[in-house]
């Protein structure tokens, strides 16, 4: 299991890996307005701490398919996976039914997964809250 994070203050300056939560209240980015789930990586200096610092952070310039996300909506929080692989959070989340929205968003260096960003419907559960996850 995973704790959710609101702001990166909380989190582990270890890499590992996350899943970032965004909001759009209008539509952006090729997306309709909604929630969704962008599962990434940090591996460079400051970790998980640093990488989801810069994601949360408004008028950064925009480097990532994420930071269009980003910058058009609201980041709610992320939860950290130290040590954790972003194809295997987005592969989880794609076999818990998560619908892609764009394929190859965040993954256009992936061989393995269709997307790395999946809408986060209303109401759906996410994998890591069940107690078996690990």
């Amino acid at each position: 299991m995973s704790d959710f994070h609101p702001t990166a203050e909380t989190v582990p300056a270890v890499p590992g890996a996350y899943v970032l939560a965004v909001a759009l209240d209008r539509a952006a980015a090729g997306l309709p307005p909604g929630r969704y789930l962008y599962c990434g990586s940090a591996k460079g200096p400051g970790g998980l701490k640093a990488r989801l610092a810069r994601h949360m952070r408004k008028g950064k310039a925009v480097r990532w398919h994420v930071d269009r996300l980003t910058e058009a909506g609201r980041v709610l929080g992320a939860w950290a996976f130290p040590g954790g692989d972003e194809c295997a959070l987005a592969q989880r989340l794609a076999g818990a039914g998560f619908p892609v929205p764009i394929p190859g968003f965040g993954s256009s260096d992936c061989r393995v997964c269709e997307s790395h960003l999946l809408a986060w419907p209303e109401g759906a559960g996410l994998p890591w809250e069940d107690e078996s996850w690990t």
